[in-house]
């Protein structure tokens, strides 16, 4: 997003215990030109393979009407007249929940089956006004729309009934966790650290309901997050300038830069080392025989090497489950800052390195270029960041 608003969405999926495939589906899509994000979550009917293949139907189907403003009587008819129905239980459908926010914090909810998101501003839950729509071919089918303005700070959270029904039947929770327990724990969760981001506070909510469920999931777990926030920036630093004269720039840029910085290779970090009069020092502490040692530098988040680490972080986002780093390396190390940003500036250096022989454009500096835009896409694409490329 642009300005000092930024939409962060994230979420968390643990799948039925004894399940392969979860029964939840979450898509998200970002319109740039539209200032939108639009996000779903489905919960198919049942679990299994079966009830994936229902949830994805309907939330691919919500998500292309909901970007086309179609109206919500002809979006949920269609979706629900081309779900299959149970044959035992005479129902069809997966439920929904469709968010469709803007820029300027308009929000537009459709909700169908799953339990009522919560908005919360602060620790708080503010009170949605909701307007129930029933349908002529479906009377038994309630669907729910509301509108809102959010404001900055607010959290919009929404979840399958795993996360609600957890720990049903079990001591202290005959009934279930309930809304109102878990708007109670997202409460506790936003007072212990009032800057949580959605991907930290989705984790948290599916890991509690986990625990209800003495840690085997009794059906899908699900939670997505949406936070309206001023934007968090990463400036990742990577080649020097093809123009010896604009190394000045480039340590400027280091120091008045507002927000966490990355200087990725040891030509780079040693030149504002040097112009900034910061020495460097090696992490040895840090050992991983696929990288070199990280280096610490004051005012610089993180110094790493450059196009090996750079091509590891790529390779960890095109994986598409980029999990809390279970080895402490510099490029997991960079893929959790990248994730805890909101906008990541890219400013790469072209000058050719004089250690190679070939008068020609060598093969690493186009490679570093190609990963940059690589992983650019995939902050994108995957985690609906906002990043920006600069070549000097």
């Amino acid at each position: 997003m642009t300005g000092e608003r930024f939409i962060d969405v994230d979420f968390c999926r643990q799948a039925k215990h004894g399940q392969r495939v979860a029964g939840d589906v979450f898509l998200s899509r970002k319109i740039k030109e539209e200032g939108r994000i639009i996000s779903v979550l489905s919960d198919g009917l049942g679990s299994g393979v079966k009830a994936g293949v229902l949830a994805n139907l309907t939330a691919t189907m919500a998500l292309r009407y909901a970007t086309a403003f179609v109206d919500v009587r002809i979006s949920a008819k269609t979706i629900m007249d081309t779900l299959p129905v149970c044959e035992k239980r005479r129902i069809s459908y997966s439920t929904f929940t469709i968010v469709d926010l803007d820029e300027d914090g308009k929000t537009r909810v459709i909700e169908h089956g799953n339990p009522l998101l919560l908005l919360l501003r602060g620790q708080s839950p503010v009170p949605i006004q909701r307007t129930s729509l029933t349908l002529e071919a479906w009377k038994d089918r309630v669907i729910r729309y509301s509108e809102f303005d959010t404001q900055l700070g607010d959290r919009i959270v929404f979840f399958s009934d795993g996360v609600s029904q957890s720990g049903l039947g079990h001591s202290g929770l005959p009934l279930g966790w309930g809304a109102e327990r878990v708007s109670e724990y997202l409460g506790r969760q936003v007072a212990s650290e009032n800057q949580i981001s959605s991907r930290e506070l989705s984790r948290n909510l599916v890991a509690e309901s986990l625990i209800n469920d003495g840690g085997q999931a009794k059906d899908d777990i699900t939670c997505a997050t949406i936070y309206y926030r001023c934007p968090r920036r990463l400036l990742v630093i990577t080649g020097p300038p093809f123009d010896r004269d604009r190394d000045g720039g480039l340590a400027h840029l280091v120091q008045t830069f507002n927000g966490r910085k990355v200087i990725c290779g040891g030509t780079t970090a040693g030149i504002v080392s040097r112009l900034l009069g910061r020495p460097l020092t090696m992490d040895l502490a840090q050992v991983d025989p696929e990288f070199p040692p990280p280096a610490a530098m004051e005012g610089v988040d993180l110094v790493t090497e450059g196009t090996v680490t750079l091509a590891k972080v790529a390779e960890i986002l095109e994986r598409g489950d980029p999990v809390e780093p279970k080895r402490n390396n510099p490029a997991h190390q960079l893929v959790l800052l990248m994730l805890q940003s909101d906008i990541v500036q890219f400013v790469v250096g072209t000058r050719i390195n004089e250690a190679h022989q070939d008068p020609n454009l060598p093969v690493e500096l186009d490679l570093r270029r190609n990963i940059i835009r690589k992983i650019a896409l995939l902050l994108e694409t995957r985690h609906l960041k906002e990043t920006r490329l600069q070549f000097v």
